[in-house]
């Protein structure tokens, strides 16, 4: 008997950051499952802004690059155990009004058979930099 589990590794997740610095939406569908779930750093339910399914998910990415164009995820180091992984980075991001966002966050995933199901994102709280 084979084991059908698909192991996901630090460079799955590297590649992933790639994507987001790429601001390529369908290169990051491709590491999530049809039914996956990104629950965004800010929101106004305790798990903050949720997306769910695909279609919702991709939405949500792309508003990151609406609402911050240059956004950027820099330094980034990540770890996976088992079905679960992390990715700490220092965001950087340019707002409509000009005014400059750089805070360090993380990612918790949580993986199904290789891909990602739930991407659950936090941040620190930290005013806006100057325009």
């Amino acid at each position: 008997m084979t084991d059908s589990r698909v192991e996901v590794s630090v460079a799955f997740l590297q590649a992933f950051a790639d994507a987001w610095n790429a601001h390529d939406a369908d290169a990051l569908m491709s590491f999530m499952t049809d039914d996956c779930v990104f629950d965004a750093s800010a929101g106004a339910d305790v798990c903050g802004e949720r997306a769910q399914g695909a279609q919702a998910v991709r939405a949500a990415f792309v508003d990151v690059w609406t609402n911050f164009p240059d956004a950027n995820w820099g330094d980034a180091r990540h770890f996976v155990c088992g079905d679960r992984g992390v990715s700490q980075w220092t965001f950087t991001g340019t707002r409509r009004d000009g005014s400059r966002v750089e805070v360090h966050g993380c990612d918790l995933f949580t993986f199904r058979a290789g891909r990602i199901a739930l991407k659950d994102s936090y941040r620190k709280n930290r005013p806006p930099l100057a325009a």
